[in-house]
Formats: C-alpha cells, sequence, structure tokens
C-alpha cells in the first residue's frame, strides 16, 4: 500500500488525544479517505472510469481495511459515504462500518483500501437505511479500471462497483456477502449531533461539514465528470488528482441511473 507518512502521523497524534477531542478518529478517517481518492485517482492506467464517476450515486471509501484469515476468513474496517443531492451536489460525507466473511482455508492478514460506486439510488438508500448486503441486497460487480471498457454496455448493469487498493495496486474486487452498516455513533461524535440520522447530515440544507469533510467533497469536485460543477482548483503538489481517461458512456447503461444527479429519499434504520 502506499506510504502516506504525514496522514499517518496526524491519524496516530489524532487517535492519541482521542478522549480529548471529539471526533478525532473520525477526522483521521476522513484525512485518509481523502487521500486513498486522490492517490487512486491519480494512476489514468488504474482510476475508475469517468463514465462510471458520471454516473455514480454515492461513493465509500474504506481504507486500511483488514482481512484476516485462520481456518476461517472474515474482513472488517470503516470508513466514509457520500451521495449526489437532488441538484447532482455531493451530500456531507457519513461515516459507515464495513464487515463480512469468507468460509475455507486460509492464513495471514492483510490490509487494504476499498472504494465503492453505487451507481442506483436503491443501493444508497439500502445504506442509508440501516445496512446493505452486497451480492443480497444489491447487485456487485468487479469494478473496472482506466481503459479497461469504455461504457456500462461492456460489462453489464451492476448496482454497486468495487475496488482495492493493496500495496500499492488498484484494481476491482469480489466482496459478495459484505455487509456495509451505518455507524450513527461515529456520525454523532463527528458532527456533534446526538441522535442525527443519516438523513439530517446528508440534507442539502444541512450545515457546512468540518474542513476536513470539506477536503473530500473538494477532492470529488475535481474528478473529470465526477463532480457537481462546481470548479475547484487542485492543490500543488505531488497529491493533486490527475484526470482519468475519458471513455465513451453509452447514452441508455443499463442499472445505472441517467444523469448522476437523482433526487431520492433517504431513510435511516435504528442499527449502530
Amino acid at each position: 500500500m502506499t506510504a502516506r507518512p504525514w496522514l499517518v502521523s496526524v491519524a496516530l497524534l489524532l487517535a492519541a488525544n482521542g478522549a480529548a477531542l471529539a471526533g478525532a478518529r473520525e477526522e483521521a478517517r476522513l484525512l485518509v479517505a481523502t487521500q486513498v481518492l486522490e492517490e487512486t485517482q491519480s494512476m489514468p492506467d488504474e482510476a475508475i472510469p469517468d463514465w462510471l464517476l458520471q454516473r455514480a450515486q454515492g461513493i465509500a471509501i474504506m481504507p486500511a481495511v483488514i482481512k484476516v484469515g485462520l481456518g476461517v476468513g472474515g474482513r472488517g474496517g470503516a470508513g466514509v459515504l457520500t451521495v449526489r443531492d437532488s441538484q447532482g451536489r455531493w451530500s456531507n460525507p457519513v461515516f459507515i462500518r464495513l464487515f463480512g466473511g469468507s468460509f475455507g482455508w486460509q492464513a495471514g492478514l492483510q490490509a487494504s483500501d476499498i472504494v465503492l460506486v453505487f451507481t442506483t439510488r436503491r443501493s444508497v438508500e439500502g445504506v442509508t437505511g440501516g445496512k446493505l448486503t452486497l451480492g443480497a441486497d444489491a447487485s456487485v460487480a468487479v469494478g473496472p479500471v482506466g481503459r479497461q471498457v469504455s461504457g456500462a454496455t461492456d460489462i453489464g448493469g451492476a448496482e454497486v462497483y468495487s475496488y482495492s487498493r493493496s500495496k500499492g495496486l488498484f484494481a476491482g474486487i469480489a466482496i459478495d456477502g459484505t455487509v456495509i452498516a451505518m455507524n450513527n455513533a461515529a456520525n454523532a461524535s463527528y458532527y456533534q449531533r446526538p441522535g442525527a440520522l443519516a438523513s439530517d447530515i446528508m440534507a442539502s440544507g444541512a450545515p457546512a461539514p468540518p474542513a476536513s469533510a470539506q477536503r473530500l467533497l473538494d477532492a470529488l469536485r475535481r474528478l473529470p465528470h465526477g463532480g457537481d460543477g462546481t470548479s475547484v482548483a487542485a492543490p500543488a503538489g505531488p497529491s493533486a488528482a490527475v484526470a482519468a481517461p475519458t471513455g465513451t458512456a453509452p447514452p441508455d447503461s443499463r442499472g445505472l441511473e441517467s444523469g448522476g444527479a437523482t433526487p431520492y429519499p433517504l431513510n435511516d434504520g435504528k442499527q449502530h
């Protein structure tokens, strides 16, 4: 996995003072999630294709998901989710958890960054409704990268496309059976709004998020066809996102919501 020395230092510093700083763990997670997005999209041959980002209803980023195997394998991690509002703008990010298992003889420990692209309203609503099981509640497919394909008709229509980066390599990953759940406790801690639902935090009229969340939204807006039309200048330095190769998307992509910016309700369950 690509080293992020300064972010690791920030994350450790914030985590060490977690008892004194409300939401410190979540802030560190947002900083690392932003770096994951910027780094993966800076590799033209391995980035998420433009045509898929254009149709994204939501994007989830989960840094350092742990996969462990000892007879029976499993995975677990935490991250953030942001969705498009009725005007196509990215919402305030909310915190989510990922967990799941697999059976069969395994051994070893591995940490990977996972990115999920949600292409339908139904799949996003599954997460905001409490939890979503990939492959059962929403169809999931290994995400294409770079110039692999030019549009959804080349790979079929899935509701969620999954990606993983491990040891510096970014590629699609099969994660059927993985559960994604809303982390209400983390949302309350980070936004300092006890009892607030994800729909309250993500609403178009919600207060502006803290700076660490805004940095993630700015990174999304810099992506070709991935933003909401708001121009955000790329930051100086090597971490600036580089435009991914432009593909040709079909006019009617199976399984994808046309336009990529459609209003939908956000209903919360009570799972924590």
